[in-house]
């Protein structure tokens, strides 16, 4: 009977510790898309605000080591006024219009001249909007349309193309803030509006917005170490832990899902192999820069902490805050043989219904990693409930999805005693 009591306790100790496990994860999630952090973006230091919890976290996971590694970036930003009026009728930032990341600060009041996609003519547009009526007009185009005239709207977009004030790209539901690259500002600004807020017959928008560019922020990614029985390679996990940031002074990009769900995988990952110690060395990366045109992973992988040789496979998780039973994947070509043993693995454990094998692509933080050979594999979860949410300002605490959380990490772990 006593044997029996203890291999109960035991038993309900895994269990408990696997529960606890989950709730630090959701915790961590739910921290750091919080209003403390105002998107993990740089007009109000939200991202290195996360880093520093991070390097807490780190710490009381358990980990052998923190460090931070320290980088520069160029960024555009909109924490300020952020106002838009369709013929009086005022738009909502984030939900009704967005902006795009090289957009200058731009206020006062602009006709609007809408193309005409059905029967365009590019002379005809210039020669329009060299008319007193037009003058300093904004253009209004459906975005997918613009791609297929791209130099006619890089025109309506420079300085001395065409005597235009800005463009209106029109987009439809949900509103997506799709890049926060910002490395630059253009000389018109380019707005994102819903095509059901500016119909056809509108007259005229009313605009206030202030943007803020910032040359030379300090970012840095944060690195975490667990020391295994031999030193001579290294297992490196990684993730972003920056996000959009602010749209004016109350909106902000929680980026729950993107990517604050795998970067708390990164920490109780961490937490983990503290406690199961590990063959080799392990590195947990929290990038900083990543929706800053991936600058925190590049820069790490131009400055590597181990060098790049000795990396015996990098597994990068973003976006894996979602329940969708297809499991996305990327590799490098030396990862190829990663993701095999990942679908065996997956074949026999049934984490996943499947895994989808994409297309190597500049997306996330392995791809630096990947143009240098190194073995290396992307891990995300999407089209699930909650993708409709990524990049926009309800990619929130309410709206965090955890399903994939348990198999990815079952997975991962897996992996790495078999590979």
């Amino acid at each position: 009977m006593k044997r029996v009591l203890i291999l109960f306790l035991l038993a309900f100790a895994a269990v408990q510790a696997e529960a606890q496990d989950l709730t630090q994860y959701k915790k961590i999630v739910k921290d750091l898309s919080s209003w403390r952090y105002q998107g993990r973006g740089y007009a109000r230091d939200g991202a290195n605000k996360a880093g520093k919890y991070l390097e807490k976290a780190y710490r009381k996971a358990g980990v052998d080591a923190v460090t931070r590694q320290h980088f520069t970036l160029d960024i555009n930003t909109f924490a300020g006024d952020m106002k838009l009026s369709v013929d009086g009728r005022r738009m909502v930032p984030g939900t009704d219009f967005t902006v795009r990341e090289y957009c200058p600060g731009v206020e006062g009041t602009y006709p609007v001249y809408f193309i005409d996609t059905l029967h365009y003519d590019a002379a005809k547009i210039f020669a329009d909007l060299a008319k007193p009526e037009y003058k300093d007009a904004f253009v209004v185009c459906d975005f997918w349309f613009t791609y297929k005239h791209r130099e006619d709207f890089q025109k309506l977009q420079s300085a001395d193309g065409a005597p235009n004030a800005g463009l209106i790209l029109t987009w439809d539901e949900p509103l997506k803030f799709y890049k926060a690259y910002g490395e630059k500002v253009n000389p018109k600004p380019v707005i994102w509006l819903l095509s059901k807020q500016i119909p056809r017959g509108s007259r005229s928008i009313t605009v206030d917005i202030d943007n803020k560019f910032y040359k030379n922020y300090q970012c840095f990614n944060v690195i975490a170490s667990v020391e295994g029985a031999r030193h001579d390679s290294c297992y490196v996990f990684t993730a972003h832990y920056d996000h959009l940031g602010n749209l004016g002074r109350r909106v902000f990009y929680p980026g729950a899902n993107d990517n604050a769900s795998g970067t708390a995988a990164l920490v109780t990952l961490a937490a983990y192999f503290a406690q199961h110690r590990p063959k080799y060395d392990m590195l947990f990366i929290a990038f900083s820069g990543e929706d800053a045109n991936l600058r925190g992973s590049e820069y790490y992988a131009q400055h590597p902490v181990f060098p790049l040789e000795m990396i015996r496979y990098l597994i990068n998780v973003d976006m894996i805050g979602d329940n969708n039973p297809v499991l996305y994947c990327e590799t490098s070509d030396q990862g190829q043989r990663g993701f095999e043993l990942i679908e065996r693995i997956n074949a026999e454990k049934g984490y996943f219904k499947s895994l989808n094998h994409g297309k190597l692509a500049a997306n996330s933080d392995h791809y630096p990693f990947a143009r240098r050979g190194i073995p290396c594999i992307f891990l995300e979860d999407e089209d699930g409930d909650a993708y409709p949410y990524y990049h926009t300002p309800l990619d929130n605490w309410k709206n965090a999805v955890f399903d994939s959380y348990e198999p990815v990490f079952k997975l991962i772990t897996d992996f790495i005693e078999q590979y």
